[in-house]
């Protein structure tokens, strides 16, 4: 009776030689299931945390929004725009013109620099430039422009006041023919220098001012032509004006020492040239 093989120690059989406790190569697992309650648990390792939420550690936090010290010109270790002169500003102003607006506007962006207005005769205008009374001043031309930045701003039309109850009341609009006959009253701070053929020079000397001018044509001495401004500015009951066609204008104009122009004179300047408060020179 042949004997039965034995398989040896340490190496399985064939077929079912094998052993019960070894799984064979189908049946073993390619990868160890996980254990129960490790971290290889679905969902557990993989759910998001609170830092881990799209989005959450990409948003900008405060301090990487642009905030004003990102913007041009105040990046870090720049120098802010220095402030300007505390002032004041001193404007000088011949009799009639209107720096109204501008002093508005100035008031509106230099709330901390006071603007002072001056008023000036225009026989004083230059020297009170040059001298420094005023930093800049609205003036009347012609003027000596030697050593002066002048900027003309709008010229004034001439107009004649004469008495209210005058015959050149009837019409809207005069020429100086119309005037021929009238005695012309000029002051001696008179600014445009009119004169018409017919008209008569007076029997007196001449009054010191416009003022004084159009106090004598409302005694019905005469007429006077003078700029509308000033006019309107010394306007009374008893005389009335008109338009004098094809008569001399006078400018008003800035201006200022060449040699002052300060950070204030410029931003007067820039007012008076219609620049916005974001606007360069």
């Amino acid at each position: 009776m042949p004997r039965r093989a034995t398989p040896k120690p340490g190496r399985p059989g064939k077929g079912t030689g094998r052993s019960r406790g070894t799984p064979t190569r189908a049946q073993r697992p390619r990868h160890p299931s996980p254990k129960p309650g490790s971290a290889a648990k679905p969902g557990s390792a993989a759910k998001p945390g609170p830092a881990a939420k799209p989005g959450s550690a990409a948003k900008p936090g405060p301090a990487a929004k642009p905030g004003p010290a990102a913007k041009p010109g105040s990046a870090p270790g720049s120098q802010a725009a220095p402030a300007p002169p505390p002032g004041p500003f001193r404007l000088g102003a011949i009799e009639g013109a209107t720096p109204g607006k501008w002093i508005d506007i100035w008031r509106e962006r230099m709330p901390r620099t006071p603007l002072e207005l001056v008023p000036l005769a225009v026989a004083a205008q230059r020297d009170a430039i040059l001298s420094g009374e005023v930093d800049a001043a609205l003036v009347r031309l012609p003027i000596d422009r030697d050593g002066l930045h002048v900027i003309a701003l709008y010229d004034e039309v001439p107009v004649v006041v004469f008495p209210a109850d005058s015959h050149l009341a009837a019409a809207d609009e005069l020429e100086a023919a119309d005037l021929a006959g009238e005695v012309l009253v000029a002051a001696r701070d008179d600014v445009l220098g009119f004169e018409a053929s017919g008209t008569r020079a007076p029997a007196f000397d001449p009054p010191e001012t416009t003022k004084d001018a159009i106090a004598t044509v409302a005694a019905g001495v005469g007429i006077a032509v003078v700029p509308m401004s000033l006019a309107r500015l010394h306007h009374r009951k008893d005389v009335a004006h008109r338009p004098l066609r094809g008569g001399p204008v006078s400018t008003v104009a800035l201006a200022w020492d060449a040699d002052r122009t300060t950070a204030l004179v410029e931003a007067f300047v820039g007012i008076v040239r219609g620049r916005t408060a974001n606007s360069s020179r």
